[in-house]
């Protein structure tokens, strides 16, 4: 029997004879026209989509409403700053003028401040370029970095990332301890968290609109109120002319488009932050999804402890002998990475690499080994350990949770030995 063109790979050319090839040709060739037509139609958006948003037409497009993109690893791996052209991309929402490559004016944005802080303030773009300013690099990451690799065990919700959602930058901006300090305001006492809110709005009229608290500590002691990216004023669709910046969290919390900032005593009620971006605090059974509470939650603050290969690429050809293996490693920034280890044996021995520091706890350690590769190898697995004794996990699934966040376990890449 013959199966039908709409599922080709099935196809069984073997069995047919040249009139009923003919036959099948004929009534398949409009699905397979329109398939191509509909392949390079969707092809020309993207690249359209991404001209506009001034990236890389290699980029990876998830979405183009409200903009989710991804950075292929072998273009990430070129650069140790990531340059904007590459930097993914991941808007949970958007307004007018948003989706571009270039950068507002500053100078007239205002900025709230308001709750416990002795009354309500409101800053301008202008006051803040007044100020001192200070710089600081770092791993920017979405939380969902990762997420399909926990499709192994039972598939997340959300946008199915691979390794690139994040990038190596420098932000310059001023630290908001500096302008609280200008403007004489003093945080009551029974303040514990920042609530952050930009200036998009949902993408549907009953969505709840976007915010995050931040624990009191770690936005005192180093959240920037970011005005440049890499030496330049960031652009709309990275959340310029202000945006949030707070190393070593996951970048939801680095909220874009900043205007108003809420000196509270509990963390936000919000949808995205109360039940959205959370992690459960025990292991679950995959492909569970109980309710979500703050007391059996956590939010995705701090980055986790982890390292990619990034030389060799995955399947890509290896030739046996004497081969440099590559890659980087990252944490939180609040403890140093001490050690990163690479396995040619499915984990069953590891090898130091050599590991290169950076000037800034929160950015990118570089790492690399020259390793004998036999022609039995055909994994290269990484992991990381801290000056916490933290490391990541050999099984992802310890981790497992439904909306596929912060995924952290060893990386593991196939190769080709020739």
């Amino acid at each position: 029997m013959i199966r039908s063109l709409n599922h080709p790979e099935q196809f069984d050319f073997s069995r047919l004879d040249r009139r009923n090839f003919l036959r099948n040709t004929v009534v398949g060739l409009p699905f397979l026209l329109a398939s191509s037509n509909l392949t390079l139609g969707r092809q020309q958006q993207h690249e359209s989509f991404l001209s506009m948003l001034g990236k890389d037409s290699r980029m990876i497009v998830h979405n183009s409403r409200p903009g989710v993109l991804e950075t292929p690893l072998q273009l990430l791996r070129t650069q140790r700053l990531t340059p904007k052209k590459l930097l993914f991309v991941r808007n949970n929402q958007i307004f007018s003028g948003a989706l571009s490559s270039e950068s507002m004016d500053l100078r007239p944005w205002k900025l709230e401040l308001t709750g416990l802080i002795g009354g309500k303030r409101t800053v301008r773009g202008e006051d803040l370029l007044r100020l001192p300013s200070e710089e600081v690099e770092m791993v920017l990451q979405c939380s969902g970095t990762g997420r399909s690799y926990y499709a192994t065990i039972a598939k997340t919700r959300g946008t199915q990332w691979t390794r690139g959602g994040m990038g190596n930058v420098r932000w310059r901006g001023v630290p908001v301890r500096t302008l609280l300090d200008s403007l004489q305001l003093a945080i009551e006492k029974p303040v514990r968290f920042v609530a952050a809110e930009g200036k998009d709005e949902p993408l549907s009229p009953d969505g709840a609109d976007f915010e995050h608290s931040l624990p009191i500590e770690d936005f005192l002691g180093h959240a920037l109120l970011a005005y440049e990216l890499n030496g330049e004023p960031i652009p709309a669709v990275h959340g310029g002319p202000l945006r949030l910046v707070v190393p070593g969290f996951y970048g939801t919390m680095q909220i874009k488009w900043l205007t108003r900032l809420r000196f509270e005593q509990s963390e936000s009620t919000n949808h995205h932050h109360k039940s959205r971006y959370r992690t459960f605090n025990d292991p679950i059974p995959p492909g569970t999804s109980p309710t979500s509470t703050f007391e059996n939650t956590s939010p995705t603050w701090n980055q986790r402890l982890k390292s990619i290969v990034w030389e060799p690429m995955e399947g890509q050809d290896v030739r046996s002998g004497k081969t440099r293996l590559a890659g980087v490693a990252w944490n939180d920034g609040r403890q140093s990475i001490q050690a990163v280890e690479v396995s040619l044996d499915e984990g069953r021995t590891w090898q130091k690499s050599e590991l290169q520091r950076p000037t800034s706890q929160f950015a990118w350690y570089h790492w690399n080994l020259h390793a004998d590769i036999s022609r039995q190898v055909q994994e290269v697995w990484v992991r990381a350990r801290d000056t916490g004794n933290r490391t990541q996990p050999l099984d992802g699934s310890a981790h497992w949770n439904p909306s596929g966040y912060e995924w952290h376990a060893v990386d593991r890449i196939q190769i080709n030995i020739i």
